[in-house]
């Protein structure tokens, strides 16, 4: 507490009480004192413990009346070591590790490691393969955005339509616990193919759903985008330039909302996504309302490129024709020495890649995710490095809502739509 007349009047002086504030931002101290509680500055502390931050996310908000002046994102609060625990994993060890990254769409993550695994053995994956990975991957990007979706109408007040689209994610879960046998962090992905095949009930689940999840989007876009507390709350909210987009790495709907048309399915096509036929969704506004659009669009397109891998999925095996690189069958195992012998081998020492490098990235609902893997020539990654775009994409808060209401705060991490697993890592 200041003690001299002096002291006193340089204290409630506002530019250098500003500065006191902006330097505890900085240094993240929060024990700076100030010597007028009824003035209009201070800092709030939103988070780790908070409901809209969607998951252990701190920010440090500088306000001025209800103005934010500055955000300082910190991440870290779910901070697991992942690219240092895969250097004591074998590579098939860590498929299970990579579901908790983005929890909420584990497929492409167990795709983006395998297909990075896979570049580095120069190994092919076969047809139905590619077609199998497609569906789950677009399964899992429909009930991201669901999720997304729901999170964030009810951030701003709206309950009912987080139901509907919970309702219909949990119609997504049955369908993997058809394809996969478990509904939510699948670990199914298996390097050169996946743990088994697709059934033909799995297959009349998806076309069923299919069938009638067009009917309740429009319901679910209907209560939402007639509402007009939602278009007030969202449009010309948490604007932010492509130019600043793009120098932040920022990748993904973020970005596409920009106007910027990229989209490594389209850019840099993997899979089988340069056979399909399908549109990338871009708006201009680059605010939380053109984010919105973005992903209810985004699942439209995704629901038409299931149907057309419904249509072409090819008969044949679902891994690799390279048998080394894959586990036997059981029935040999039992049966035949060879099929022990090489499954015994494959649990406890994996595959060994020869020495080099890799990365290999796909296009998941967040953003640009990549897997960067360095081989020493051991059945363990030397080096592993993971690009996940919710990382990036939290980056931003910083510039976003700078400026912005304090009310609007919410608003704009729910249009962000991070997952702490993955930034965290």
């Amino acid at each position: 507490m200041p003690h001299t007349k002096y002291e006193q009047l340089q204290a409630n002086d506002p530019e250098i009480r500003r500065t006191k504030i902006l330097e505890a931002l900085e240094t993240k101290d929060l024990s700076v004192e100030f010597t007028d509680p009824l003035e209009n500055e201070m800092v709030l502390n939103m988070g780790p413990q908070h409901p809209a931050t969607h998951g252990v996310l701190r920010i440090l908000i500088s306000l001025d009346g209800e103005t934010v002046m500055k955000a300082v994102p910190e991440v870290g609060y779910l901070h697991r070591g992942y690219e240092k625990l895969a250097e004591a994993m074998t590579y098939h060890e860590f498929i299970p590790h990579t579901d908790r990254l983005d929890y909420l769409q584990p497929i492409h993550n167990n795709v983006a490691y395998a297909m990075a695994v896979e570049k580095l053995l120069h190994l092919e994956i076969t047809e139905r393969c590619k077609y199998i990975r497609t569906i789950c991957s677009e399964l899992g990007r429909i009930q991201s955005h669901l999720i997304a979706f729901g999170t964030y109408v009810m951030d701003i007040g709206a309950l009912t339509p987080f139901l509907w689209a919970m309702r219909e994610r949990e119609k997504i879960l049955d369908i993997y616990d058809l394809i996969t046998g478990v509904r939510f962090t699948t670990s199914y992905t298996r390097i050169g193919g996946v743990a088994q095949d697709i059934t033909d009930e799995a297959i009349s689940g998806i076309k069923k759903f299919l069938d009638e999840f067009p009917k309740y989007l429009k319901e679910m876009r209907d209560i939402v985008e007639r509402n007009k507390i939602f278009i007030v709350r969202t449009e010309g909210i948490g604007y932010l330039s492509k130019e600043e987009l793009i120098n932040l790495g920022i990748t993904g709907p973020l970005l596409r909302a920009a106007g910027v048309e990229r989209d490594l399915r389209k850019e840099e096509p993997y899979l089988l996504y340069d056979k399909l036929d399908f549109n990338i969704p871009v708006y201009p506004e680059s605010d939380c309302l053109s984010r919105y659009y973005i992903r209810v669009e985004e699942m439209i397109e995704s629901a038409k490129i299931i149907r057309q891998c419904l249509e072409k999925i090819p008969e044949g095996p679902y891994n690799t024709l390279n048998p080394k690189k894959v586990l036997p069958k059981k029935e040999r195992v039992y049966s035949k020495m060879e099929e022990l012998i090489h499954d015994f081998m494959l649990i406890n020492f994996g595959v060994n890649p020869p020495k080099g490098e890799s990365y290999f990235a796909v296009e998941s609902s967040k953003g640009e995710l990549g897997f960067y893997i360095k081989s020493d020539g051991s059945g363990h990654p030397f080096r592993l490095k993971i690009r996940s775009p919710s990382f990036s994409n939290i980056q931003s808060l910083s510039y976003i809502m700078k400026n912005c209401m304090i009310s609007d705060t919410v608003v704009i991490i729910g249009s962000i739509d991070p997952v702490m697993g993955e930034a965290d890592k």
